[in-house]
Order: C-alpha cells, then sequence, then structure tokens
C-alpha cells in the first residue's frame, strides 16, 4: 500500500473518532506509522493550538442537551449517553442537567465534557457539581482528558 493509500485509508477507519473534529486524525495520518495510536492521536490534540483544542472541546454535545432532544446527535455520543442512561431521565434529573449545563457553559464558554462510559447520571452530575469550582484553565485540561477517554474507548470497540 503506498503512502498516499495508507493515510486515505487511516482516515477512513478512524476519522469519526473525535467528535466532529476529523482534523485530528488527518494530522495523525500525517505521522504514519505510530506505535501506540491512542498516545499518537492524543498527542496531535496536545500539539494544537489552544484555539483549536477549544473547538475540539466545543464540538462535543451538551449531555442530556438540545442535540439528545433533537436526535442529532452522532451515533457514537447517543450509544454513550444511553450508556449512562442520559436517555431515561425524571423530569427532576433533566432539569438538574439543565440548569449544571447552563452553569456551566456560562462560566467556561464549553460544555461539560466527561466519558460517560465510565459513570453513571448521579456520577457525572456530582462531577458537574464539583467541576464549576474548577478555573478555565484546568477545565480545559480535563475536557481533553476526558476526550482521551472517550476515544480510548472507541479504539476498543473498533478493535
Amino acid at each position: 500500500m503506498t503512502e498516499v493509500a495508507e493515510s486515505e485509508a487511516f482516515i477512513a477507519r478512524y476519522g469519526a473518532l473525535f467528535e466532529h473534529s476529523p482534523w485530528v486524525v488527518e494530522r495523525a495520518a500525517e505521522r504514519l506509522p505510530m506505535p501506540d495510536m491512542h498516545a499518537g492521536l492524543m498527542q496531535v490534540v496536545q500539539d494544537a493550538t489552544p484555539a483549536e483544542q477549544l473547538a475540539l472541546i466545543r464540538a462535543h454535545p451538551e449531555l442530556a442537551g438540545k442535540a439528545a432532544i433533537d436526535g442529532s446527535l452522532t451515533d457514537a455520543s447517543a450509544a454513550e449517553q444511553a450508556s449512562a442512561g442520559l436517555d431515561r431521565m425524571t423530569p427532576r434529573e433533566f432539569e438538574r442537567f439543565h440548569m449544571l449545563n447552563a452553569s456551566y457553559s456560562a462560566k467556561f464558554g464549553f460544555p461539560f465534557i466527561i466519558c460517560v462510559r465510565l459513570t453513571d447520571k448521579a456520577g457525572i452530575l456530582a462531577a458537574m457539581e464539583s467541576r464549576l469550582t474548577n478555573d478555565r484553565d484546568s477545565e480545559i485540561a480535563t475536557a481533553i482528558e476526558q476526550i482521551g477517554e472517550i476515544v480510548r474507548l472507541r479504539l476498543e470497540d473498533m478493535a
């Protein structure tokens, strides 16, 4: 396989790993071969500009937010949110998520990111509340770490 064909196949296979951000995989394709796929992908994110990192974070949907309600989540996000029970909330839980999402977005300027497959509704709510006390730089770093966990699990699903 030629280098170009290998790059195109890589992008075709992994291009949707990062929520609405194919640029990460496109840049990673320039670094092939990668001995550790996850580490290589996350290095692309670490090497990105702060504006690109923020765009990556902002490409993620709010948990139990508008995209979930109107059905416009990616298939991966819909399945992940459902795995944490976010598609089966009581009106009270939904109101709590809505309030915390609004507070978080108002404070930080981007959606709350957590790897929902590693927790449940109660854990997500607790994390939202506790992380509201963080500073913006800490939250950007935490969001990128959580994106890394999401991508790690998505890669495992593809293996």
